[in-house]
């Protein structure tokens, strides 16, 4: 194949902005999917991408389009286009995406104009050094503000006006210039080794199925590869045979070989976990020159347990988590043990989004009913006694008397808002432990503010309440900035005297005692009346901080009796009030399952 006539390219835009709608019509008008079988959202092949309406998984297409104009030699080029999420929690998605090709769509709504995720990934794609194609969408709108947002393009990108590019992915309208500046703007492959040299090819993603084992996702940067060739990841050393080679059109497609620059997929029939891994570089079996340079390990940033409601289906929960670990590989998981909730996994996240979308495909894909523990981040804790701990769950926080110091993770924040809503979104990262650095204006209806603030207030619902002050006009993206000093403290939830781990959660010191009453209060609203009074308590700073009593269920004894002397009653009172005296010394409370998921939802 001509190599002079493929090119690479991404989409990226912040969420909702016609990203998936906008790659239907490019598929419709390559002529890539047939008219019949052409859908909304068509490279969203996950039920909950479509329920939703966003994407979680990148997703990879071949289309072919003929150019005939005089910018560029005229003839049929290979498009590869690769779809991607455009969350902040998905950006490892991204990152993955853009180190395969050679350009990217920078997707913006006409009628939102640029987000705070907008400038994430044009970072991401200018680190990268692709070229950048600027897109207006949905300018058939009636809400649609094309000048305000293409002058707002212009100050963001230092570009001209007619480089910008307006589209319509719901009519189609502007979809053809988009391709031929696809054509004429984006280079063509770069071949780092000579054409003839052995095969080496980038794992960009992978997935796994029952019947042929794990399929890698490949860019071919060296070579060629086709079926039956002897082959292996530089990394793990794995040596394998290709079973099939293919390309993506969107769906899986065998083809002869491939060669420099396309982006296709090898099937190598390896079922094993952990041979195949994103970054990896398959090469020849006896090639022995050094791999490609992969991509960073990601790191999470929200810690959270997952525990099956069941203890019988620990097993699944195992197994589904291993199988959704061959399609998401941003997911860390170990196995760790409760005593009241038994035994789950303690799992690694990028967001509280990549969380949520986590256990709702556990709960689909494997039919396990799960309990979720308050969602945390790590701490890292210099101790009295000179030794150095990293927690990730608060209930393994050490007392207060132990520790010397703590450190926690920071995150740069950018929230971009109307200049309307710019003093209540100040004064609500002030309330968030934010400290707000500069302001930029985009145009005369967007300003960005930047801020520095602690991980674990970006857990706080601090998403949602960017929305309500900004009545859904403001966008926020974030990155990890390193750890610094934490002045906080860890709540205990005493229910019956007996510590409830679960519950335990850790808090800046000048909000333990509002956060304290807080749980109480919900506490003692969901959890059922014993058949003894039931004391629940928050324990911080080495004191009781908050206390309420759940009244024990009445039960008349006496109601079966009539006339005849009082002291027969008496001697039946007498007796209940010892046996619930007894009672709430021995006794202990099951906490119900349902009251373990409001407690997590509360946050």
């Amino acid at each position: 194949m001509d190599i002079s006539k493929i090119r690479n390219f991404s989409i990226i835009a912040h969420v909702d902005h016609g990203k998936s709608t906008l790659a239907d019509r490019l598929l419709e008008i390559t002529g890539t999917i047939e008219e019949r079988k052409m859908k909304d959202q068509v490279l969203d092949s996950m039920e909950l991408e479509r329920e939703r309406g966003i994407t979680i998984k990148m997703q990879p297409v071949r289309m072919r389009y003929s150019y005939s104009g005089s910018a560029s030699p005229s003839g049929e080029y290979i498009l590869n286009l690769i779809d991607t999420p455009g969350h902040i929690d998905f950006s490892y998605e991204v990152s993955r995406a853009l180190k395969a090709v050679e350009g990217t769509m920078l997707l913006v709504d006409a009628t939102q104009g640029v987000q705070a995720q907008t400038l994430s990934t044009l970072q991401m794609a200018r680190e990268q050094g692709l070229t950048i194609i600027s897109v207006i969408s949905k300018i058939d709108s009636p809400l649609a503000r094309v000048e305000d947002v293409m002058q707002e393009m212009i100050t963001l990108l230092d570009c001209k006006r007619e480089d910008i590019i307006q589209v319509s992915g719901k009519t189609g309208q502007g979809v053809d210039k988009l391709l031929e500046a696809v054509v004429t703007r984006i280079p063509p492959p770069q071949v780092i080794r000579e054409i003839n040299e052995p095969l080496q090819a980038l794992v960009f993603d992978f997935q796994y199925s029952n019947h042929t084992g794990v399929i890698v996702y490949v860019r071919i940067m060296s070579g060629t590869v086709s079926k039956n060739m002897p082959l292996k990841f530089c990394v793990s050393g794995k040596q394998f045979s290709s079973n099939d080679v293919g390309i993506f059109t969107p769906d899986e497609t065998p083809t002869a070989s491939l060669g420099v620059g396309e982006i296709g997929y090898i099937v190598t029939g390896i079922k094993e976990p952990g041979i195949a891994s994103v970054g990896d570089t398959v090469s020849h079996a006896k090639d022995t020159k050094p791999p490609l340079a992969g991509y960073l390990k990601p790191r999470p940033v929200v810690w959270s347990s997952l525990y099956p409601e069941s203890q019988n289906d620990f097993p699944v929960l195992k197994q589904a988590l291993a199988r959704l670990k061959l399609t998401d590989s941003a997911l860390s998981y170990e196995e760790e043990s409760s005593g009241i909730l038994g035994k789950g996994f303690r799992c690694g996240f990028l967001g509280m989004l990549h969380l949520e979308i986590v256990s709702e495909r556990l709960r689909r894909e494997s039919d396990v009913n799960l309990i979720i523990t308050t969602p945390s981040i790590n701490y890292e804790l210099d101790l009295r006694n000179k030794k150095t701990l990293t927690i990730f769950s608060p209930s393994f926080f050490p007392e207060e008397h132990e520790i010397e110091m703590v450190r926690e993770p920071w995150a740069r924040v950018t929230v971009i808002v109307p200049p309307d809503y710019v003093g209540t979104m100040i004064q609500l990262l002030f309330e968030h432990e934010g400290i707000v650095g500069a302001t930029e204006t985009f145009g005369d209806s967007r300003t960005s503010i930047s801020a520095e603030m602690p991980l674990r207030e970006l857990m706080r619902n601090f998403f949602n309440k960017v929305k309500s002050a900004s009545s859904g006009y403001a966008s926020l993206s974030y990155e990890s900035i390193g750890l610094r000093p934490a002045d906080v403290s860890k709540i205990e939830v005493l229910v019956a005297d007996d510590l409830v781990p679960a519950f335990a959660r850790v808090v800046s010191r000048q909000t333990v005692e509002r956060e304290a009453k807080e749980i109480v209060e919900k506490l003692y609203k969901l959890l059922p009346q014993q058949m003894f009074a039931t004391k629940v308590q928050t324990k911080a700073l080495g004191r009781i901080i908050a206390s309420r009593t759940i009244p024990a269920l009445k039960k008349n004894v006496t109601a079966h009796m009539y006339g005849g002397d009082r002291t027969r009653k008496m001697k039946l009172w007498a007796k209940q009030k010892e046996g619930k005296k007894r009672m709430k010394a021995e006794g202990t409370v099951d906490i119900p399952h349902d009251v373990f998921l409001k407690m997590v939802q509360s946050e």
